[in-house]
């Protein structure tokens, strides 16, 4: 039996497309009825009239990975995991959750895993993880480093990373993946895919920053190949193409028929709107707008080097406007819910 947790989010949803045409015994958690439904869109995306038949060879069971008692009904008969549940946020608001959500739900992912010997754990982690390189590239043997411009959410997936860590020392075979900016068919009011809805209407400004792409479908097929591979107690950066957000905003203005961004936003008129963003958002317990931790982010210019997952895997990173007009064509329509 395989296992994946996250089963509707955006890496989880694409993992099980590819999953069901492999495996027969397959298991998915989920949490919401809602994200089920876009679920089955990605798969009427993908696979057209044979939707159905693909979705109905999961064993879905909605599960939060905080509830132990969940989890035991969820690991039961399971030999194989992927984990790609997790909480992605840069809302000060959020931090807290995040922190539990990804540091103690791995805990008990990877501690379900030892309890049940499964045989094989692949975990999706973040590059935001590791550190950045201040001069040169950022690789694998960067070292993450607290600092007044790491986001809430960094020091949430470094934390979830050790607890990897520590299930690998008690046995636990093991891999990671660091993947940067994730893109694909999804839904457009949430987390990295939002830059779509926002590039459809027209974008004049455009942040000094750069970061690297990479397409869900070859997050996907990192997964799968780690899992069959001998390959273990190992993290790899699962980066695409390194581009400057202004690069980025071009393109999408390509893809949408849209003007190009052709003024430079500064850094701290930024700023002045997202501290002004957050004070309304703790006012009133919503999360919309810029984030002081989104900003940083926009404003470095981060290179990442993927030769060593090229050089393990074999794979060929998807070109950038392939993974943009794929995202574009397989957007899933849905009402926004705040949390």
């Amino acid at each position: 039996m395989i296992l994946v947790t996250g089963g509707t989010g955006l890496v989880g949803g694409h993992l099980l497309c590819e999953l069901t045409q492999k495996s027969e015994n397959i298991r998915a958690s989920f949490r919401s009825e809602n994200k089920l439904g876009e679920t089955k869109k990605l798969f009427r995306y993908y696979f057209k009239e044979k939707a159905d038949y693909y979705f109905e060879k999961i064993q879905w069971i909605k599960a939060d990975i905080l509830s132990l008692s969940d989890l035991e009904n969820l690991f039961e008969g399971v030999t194989y995991v992927y984990h790609c549940a997790a909480l992605v946020s840069f809302h000060k608001i959020d931090f807290h959750t995040c922190l539990k959500v990804n540091r103690q739900g791995t805990a008990n992912i990877v501690n379900m895993c030892l309890a049940y010997k499964v045989k094989k754990l692949c975990y999706v982690s973040s590059t935001a993880a590791l550190g950045s390189a201040l001069v040169g590239s950022t690789d694998e043997s960067t070292k993450w480093k607290p600092g007044r411009e790491i986001s809430g959410y960094s020091v949430s997936k470094f934390s979830a990373e050790k607890e990897v860590w520590r299930g690998i020392e008690e046995g636990l075979s093991a891999v990671m993946i660091n993947p940067c900016v994730i893109l694909g068919p999804g839904n457009w009011n949430e987390g990295s895919l939002s830059i779509f809805k926002t590039s459809s209407k027209g974008i004049s400004f455009y942040p000094t920053g750069s970061n690297a792409i990479v397409d869900v479908r070859d997050v996907v097929s990192c997964l799968l190949f780690f899992m069959n591979s001998p390959i273990e107690n190992q993290r790899f950066l699962c980066t695409g193409q390194n581009v400057s957000f202004k690069n980025l905003q071009t393109e999408l203005a390509i893809c949408f028929d849209k003007k190009p961004p052709n003024i430079k936003s500064p850094r701290t008129i930024a700023l002045l709107f997202a501290a002004f963003s957050e004070v309304i958002n703790l006012l009133l317990r919503k999360r919309r707008g810029l984030t002081i931790e989104s900003v940083y982010s926009a404003y470095k210019n981060i290179v990442y080097d993927n030769r060593r997952i090229i050089a393990a895997t074999g794979i060929q990173f998807k070109p950038l406007r392939d993974t943009l007009l794929n995202a574009i064509n397989g957007r899933i329509e849905t009402t926004i819910h705040e949390k």
